[in-house]
């Protein structure tokens, strides 16, 4: 399983615990595995996020 499929299992799982109010909750549970889905593929290497971060000048 690829690390992107395996932070978008980890995000749901993590809205599971938050999933028992309603339509709001549903909205944070779409946001974690958006995150999950987001750090995942970081790591797989498909995106930079780097590039969105400030990065330290160089003086």
């Amino acid at each position: 399983m690829s690390p992107s499929t395996v932070g978008i299992f980890a995000g749901l799982l993590l809205a599971l615990i938050t999933i028992q109010g309603g339509f709001d909750w549903l909205v944070l549970s779409l946001l974690f595995a958006a995150v999950g889905y987001v750090v995942g593929a970081h790591l797989q290497g498909k995106i930079d996020l780097a590039a969105l971060l400030p990065g330290r000048g160089r003086g």
